[in-house]
């Protein structure tokens, strides 16, 4: 019966946005307990200069998108200024499956993505022609990082479409789980979750309470500036291989 329950006796406590919802099914269809604690969420950005920012992403070579909130928030800008997949002719960058699968649901087709879901592979990896300098925006999110910008070898425009909004009142419900819980294991999937936590969670419980997982290098750093030891972080960056690779370790002692 425990082998065909591989999460048995796990509770994951999960503290990204309210999107990585859908996961609970499949960690409760495992025998794991869920417990959903968004220690952000985001919200669209409404800007003075969206309309003139439709019209630049129409003559774009390239629109770069690095989450699901980007895609979201543009999806609604493209409703609110009446605008189609048909009226933008340039290619589609994403990184991450769920971005992509978020464009592809919009009825865009993806070009190009990094082969590691990270901004800093991204540049690594995005193509170039030699002698043409490529038109590109970039869909972001206000506590984007300069990674794309300052890496790419050429001009990159931005437009922050959505912002993230810390949420501090998850504390009691964090600190409740992880003291009720004998084998908790905390998945973080961003440096702006890992910052609230940080300062609303650990002074109530401490790192070594709990087992520590990270979805990408970005976030595994995070952890590591604030000294927690990141005990799971797997290669490819989806909630789906955390579960796995929590499914492989042994009780948190």
């Amino acid at each position: 019966m425990h082998s065909n329950l591989p999460l048995k006796g796990k509770t994951l406590l999960l503290t990204g946005t309210a999107k990585t919802a859908s996961i609970i099914d499949d960690i409760t269809a495992l025998g794991g307990y869920a417990v959903m604690a968004p220690l952000i969420e985001t919200c669209e950005r409404i800007n003075s200069d969206d309309t003139e920012y439709i019209r630049l992403a129409r003559q774009m070579d390239w629109l770069i998108f690095t989450s699901q909130n980007a895609v979201d928030a543009f999806a609604s800008k493209m409703q609110q200024h009446q605008v189609s997949v048909q009226d933008f002719q340039g290619n589609i960058a994403s990184i991450g499956t769920k971005t992509t699968t978020a464009l592809e649901q919009l009825g865009f087709q993806v070009s190009f993505m990094p082969s590691i879901f990270s901004a800093d592979i991204f540049v690594k990896e995005f193509p170039s022609i030699a002698g043409h300098q490529p038109r590109c925006l970039f869909i972001r999110g206000e506590k984007a990082k300069s990674t794309l910008k300052d890496g790419l070898p050429f001009e990159l425009k931005e437009w922050t479409v959505y912002e993230t909004v810390e949420r501090h009142d998850q504390t009691s419900i964090i600190v409740n789980c992880i003291q009720q819980h004998q084998d908790v294991t905390v998945i973080f999937a961003s440096p702006s979750a890992v910052d609230v936590y940080a300062k609303d969670v650990v002074p109530y419980v401490s790192w070594q309470a709990t087992r520590i997982a990270a979805i990408g290098h970005i976030t595994e750093a995070a952890l590591q500036q604030y000294g927690a030891t990141v005990e799971i972080m797997p290669s490819v960056y989806t909630m789906q291989a955390v579960i796995e690779e929590i499914m492989k370790v042994g009780d948190k002692s």
